[in-house]
């Protein structure tokens, strides 16, 4: 039989966790963001939870032909634009949107152009008004939207920012103000349709923040973008993905006894303990500490010890039916249907949600659930 760990994919949350980015901005387009092969989830696996989805973002252009294979109409968006001039080809013939934030790329579009004029695409115009990562300047903004409006090529341009601070404060003040207002005072003299919200946009700031398309990304997966402040269950979202194993060991240790590589556990006291198929080659992080919480037959215990390649350790001590091959919960729903938030998870380890659901490898296996 195959080794005991899968990645369940939950279907009708992810349809929940999309509707609640529209009812969050009932006047806004609905970007899927499906970067990172969705998140870790897979394309092809939340591709049909996401069909109420106006559009899909992502980075790589595979992605994008990938969800024109699956027979996918509408409109694509490629989040970081084309990487070389070639891509414009590949754009143009999967009928795909892309941002434009340097200099480099406007001389490709312009050059193309004129090759072939013919073409006819839907750009994304990055403003960097904070962020300081992508885009132009608000300075260089008006000058860079003047050039490419004299395109032939150029059918329409969207202005679009990404704000670096939505799911908190900025120096003690509204996350998204500052950008919001530089933002607004160049666009405001520009035609064009606007793209700025993103998850934590989307969730915080829907009373004050106006938008032609958002871009709902990690809300999507059942992860808080702003967690602790808030959980999921404040959100109204919901998991979508659950890592599940086994137990597959039982040890009784006395006190004194240490615990995996590096004996940087020790008992304080007599412990049944249990070894689960799972480690960092699967996905787990590493780092993750004693103390990182799990489910074994749906009730909350922690990891011990040293997580290592292939297998972790629980604590069972409290958990007197525990047995070999009981469920081992590492995040998302259990079998009874008790929630693990994967952003507890991620925070005790040092991280965030989107990391490790990105992070499950390959030889894990995914299934696909209702």
């Amino acid at each position: 039989m195959p080794r005991p760990i899968t990645a369940i994919i939950h279907h009708e949350a992810l349809q929940h966790n999309l509707d609640i980015a529209r009812k969050n901005m009932p006047y806004s387009k609905v970007f899927a963001v499906v970067k990172a092969n969705a998140y870790g989830h897979g394309i092809e696996r939340v591709y049909h939870a996401f069909q109420a989805a106006d559009g899909f973002a992502f980075i790589d252009l595979d992605e994008g032909k990938r969800l024109r294979a699956l027979g996918c109409t509408r409109q694509l968006l490629l989040l970081e634009g084309v990487f070389a001039f070639d891509d414009l080809y590949f754009c143009q013939k999967h009928q795909i949107s892309f941002a434009i934030h340097s200099e480099h790329q406007v001389q490709w579009l312009e050059q193309f152009s004129q090759l072939n004029p013919e073409a006819k695409f839907d750009i994304f115009l990055k403003m960097n008004s904070g962020m300081n990562r992508l885009g132009f300047t608000p300075e260089q903004y008006p000058h860079i939207w003047q050039r490419l409006s004299k395109l032939n090529v150029v059918q329409s341009i969207t202005h679009m920012t990404h704000f670096s601070d939505a799911d908190g404060e900025r120096f003690g003040q509204d996350g998204v103000k500052y950008q919001q207002d530089i933002f607004e005072s160049i666009t405001q003299k520009l035609e064009g349709e606007t793209s700025i919200s993103n998850s934590a946009a989307i969730l915080r700031h829907s009373n004050h923040l106006q938008s032609d398309y958002v871009r709902s990304g990690i809300m999507l997966y059942g992860s808080s973008p702003d967690y602790p402040t808030h959980n999921i269950q404040d959100w109204n979202l919901k998991p979508t993905m659950s890592l599940r194993s086994e137990i597959i060991a039982i040890q009784n240790i006395k006190a004194g006894d240490s615990v995996g590589y590096g004996s940087n556990f020790i008992a304080e006291h007599d412990m049944k303990i249990g070894v689960v198929a799972c480690g960092y080659a699967d996905g787990y992080q590493r780092i993750s500490p004693t103390g990182t919480p799990v489910l074994v037959d749906s009730i909350r215990t922690t990891t011990i010890g040293r997580v290592s390649m292939d297998m972790l350790v629980v604590d069972l001590t409290s958990i007197k039916n525990a047995q070999i091959g009981s469920e081992v919960v590492l995040w998302g729903y259990s079998s009874q249907g008790v929630v693990l938030s994967i952003d507890e998870v991620a925070t005790t380890s040092g991280t965030v949600g989107y990391e490790l659901m990105c992070a499950v490898t390959a030889r894990v296996n995914f299934v696909q659930s209702q």
